[in-house]
């Protein structure tokens, strides 16, 4: 699969442009006119997103890998503002990711 954005070659399954870091879902940045507005086809079609943890990419406890699905982003990049949260004062990332853990379903 080639990027849109940079035309590098990336693998069949993956979902970030190892070059650029665009996403290479079919409907990333360049969607139809309407696609997303209350009333379209494409609205009332759309799954709803659903936070949860993903087991499939997880480190620890898939936290991370959820939290990146959901917010459509790359997970070594949620993964690293998860390792600043527990790092700078006050450390309330690390009881952040305990209670995600503990509250967020598995998938």
């Amino acid at each position: 699969m080639f990027c849109t954005r940079c035309g590098a070659q990336n693998t069949d399954n993956a979902r970030f442009c190892t070059s650029c870091g665009a996403s290479l879902e079919l409907g990333g940045a360049a969607g139809s006119a309407g696609q997303g507005y209350p009333g379209s086809a494409a609205f009332s079609a759309a799954p709803r997103k659903r936070l949860h943890r993903v087991m499939a990419d997880k480190k620890i406890a898939g936290v991370c890998s959820g939290f990146a699905e959901y917010f459509d982003m790359d997970v070594t990049l949620v993964r690293l503002i998860w390792i600043a949260m527990v790092l700078i004062p006050p450390s309330i990332g690390l009881v952040v990711y305990v209670v995600a853990w503990i509250v967020l379903p598995r998938d």
